[in-house]
């Protein structure tokens, strides 16, 4: 993999490893910055989600030790559609009444999947036999 990929796939990693123990450890405090108040009984979902950051953390962290350009493509791939459909559904809410706020976790989701797809379009270069 080539150092741009390194790089994103753990930056990616600690920032989705961070958001996951925030939504865990305190699960009302990413929706409220953007205006959502959770019930107590609503924190589930939260937990939820940061297990699954969690589980995308070790993904994205792990892919860097890959060799194998298929697997890697695949998890690349995996977080363009993650990010991508992420996106989505925050327009969406903006348009049922989410604040304006989601406006900046959508740009940055936009954001991180170009990034991805550079690594799915990026060519490794041919070993010598």
């Amino acid at each position: 993999m080539n150092r741009l990929g390194k790089v994103l796939f753990v930056v990616h990693g600690v920032v989705t490893a961070a958001a996951g123990v925030v939504l865990i450890v305190a699960p009302g405090l990413i929706p409220g910055a953007v205006g959502i108040d959770l019930s107590a009984d609503a924190a589930l979902v939260p937990y939820l989600l940061g297990g699954m950051e969690l589980g995308a953390a070790v993904l994205s962290i792990g892919a860097t030790r890959l060799t194998d350009r298929p697997a890697i493509r695949l998890i690349a791939l995996s977080f363009v559609v993650l990010h991508l459909v992420t996106a989505a559904v925050e327009v969406v809410a903006i348009a049922q009444g989410a604040s304006p706020l989601v406006w900046g976790n959508v740009a940055l989701r936009v954001i991180v999947a170009a990034l991805f797809a550079l690594v799915l379009r990026r060519r490794e270069p041919r070993q010598a036999s």
